[in-house]
């Protein structure tokens, strides 16, 4: 369970029992300029952080502080226009696809926050319990659930929405940074139902557009890479649309005696930072088939 605290003006969130590891609420769609008056006030809160970590924005891929440093990447693409997209940034196939939703009558507007647009989200979330072969998180969540999970950042973030008619078949939110760089994409998916229509490329054409509408210079889709995983269908999707590895800096900065032996033995990475792709995608083969084995008895049932 995350706990969040207030250095500043600042939410941190901290996760973790045995090493308490902070950083920023939003990582990968907030920044620091300056990491110092923050590492100074997780410092002197009254409650154990072991490990303070955060990331540069766009496009600063140089490192600028004197913390300790690792590679980590963002999958972002260079907007100058839609145009300039469209025309020379992504491929035929993805091209499309994007036609393809056009064909089939999809709509895309941005859209308020309001009932109507977490209604559509709550529906999707609830449509499927699996997604790429693996268990979907949002599954389950009640409406207003979502209409806290959904609604954060509120001030800084567009909404985008996939229509048939009146129906949304797929969102997406925009959050944009405090220099107004880069805009990532916090939430995209849409309704396997209607995959048909490609509605997820239709998504990615339309947050091109209003990236290049508000002259945001870069649209970033998470990372490229996780782990030691070098490639996946996401990922392809993702470099069809003309998304690109770009490396990133990521700081460490251990906070007490258990955060600079957590650092030292490298107790803040994730198995999948660890373990061997091979053997991770094993893994991932096995999760697939017993999630599809539950789905088809749940379905006989």
């Amino acid at each position: 369970m995350s706990e969040f605290i207030r250095i500043g003006d600042r939410d941190i969130r901290v996760d973790g029992r045995l090493v308490r590891i902070a950083r920023l609420d939003g990582e990968k769609y907030r920044f620091l300029d300056d990491p110092a008056p923050i590492v100074e006030g997780l410092k002197s809160h009254r409650g154990r952080v072991d490990l303070f970590t955060f990331m540069q924005r766009l496009p600063e891929t140089q490192p600028k502080f004197q913390y300790r440093m690792e590679w980590d990447n963002f999958a972002a693409l260079s907007i100058t226009t839609f145009e300039n997209w469209w025309t020379k940034q992504i491929g035929f196939k993805a091209r499309n696809k994007a036609k393809q939703a056009e064909k089939h009558g999809v709509i895309l507007k941005e859209t308020p926050f309001c009932g109507e647009l977490v209604r559509g989200i709550w529906e999707i979330y609830n449509e499927t319990p699996v997604r790429q072969g693996k268990r979907f998180p949002h599954y389950g969540m009640k409406l207003e659930e979502v209409y806290r999970y959904a609604g954060t950042f509120l001030a800084d973030s567009v909404f985008i929405g996939a229509y048939i008619g009146e129906k949304i078949i797929g969102f997406a939110k925009l959050t944009i940074d405090e220099t107004h760089t880069q805009a990532g994409l916090m939430h995209i998916v849409s309704m396997v139902s209607e995959r048909d229509k490609a509605p997820t490329n239709a998504l990615i054409s339309q947050a091109v557009r209003s990236c290049a509408d508000r002259q945001i210079k870069y649209l970033v889709y998470s990372n490229f890479a996780y782990g030691n995983k070098k490639s996946d269908s996401l990922s392809d999707f993702k470099e069809r649309n003309g998304f690109q590895r770009i490396e990133i800096p990521r700081y460490y900065v251990p906070l007490t005696p258990l955060g600079h032996a957590a650092y030292r033995v490298g107790w803040y990475r994730r198995l999948s930072d660890i373990l061997p792709e091979a053997y991770l995608a094993k893994l991932r083969e096995i999760r697939s088939a017993w999630y599809t084995r539950r789905i088809e008895t749940s379905g006989a049932r």
